[in-house]
């Protein structure tokens, strides 16, 4: 199994001011290691300032390095290349958002009938409980 060269962000900058390097890596190697192949531009998403050295980025997308979600929204921002962007939101917040959405009416009645058998369940259990307490 052959390794994979991906183009990601490596943080920098101090705590609570973030600002990232765009770098072409090792898929193994972590994101702080600092032993990157080619730093190819940065990011800071406070100044909203991004230089990206566009054909070292393509040299290396010829050559088989796969951009992260984030480089790749960068990339299509700044015009180096032409797709579309990729949603990095977690699909659990998508999800969330469909369900408000759609309001269901059969929904509430479903729950009544759920909560019907379980109330009987709570009285039969506080009778039985009710009856071995004097028995004892």
């Amino acid at each position: 199994m052959g390794y994979v060269i991906n183009i990601r962000l490596q943080r920098r900058g101090r705590k609570n001011d973030p600002s990232f390097r765009v770098v072409v890596v090792d898929s193994k190697k972590k994101p702080k290691t600092g032993n990157y192949l080619e730093m190819v531009g940065s990011y800071d998403p406070r100044a909203d300032r991004v230089e990206i050295k566009g054909d070292r980025v393509l040299h290396w997308l010829k050559n088989g390095a796969q951009a992260s979600d984030t480089v790749h929204n960068l990339l299509v921002s700044q015009k180096i290349i032409d797709a579309k962007k990729i949603n990095v939101l977690p699909k659990k917040t998508v999800a969330a958002k469909e369900v408000v959405a759609e309001p269901e009416a059969p929904a509430p009645e479903a729950a009544a009938q759920v909560e019907t058998p379980a109330e009987e369940v709570a009285q039969t259990e506080d009778n039985s409980v009710a009856q071995e307490a004097p028995a004892a």
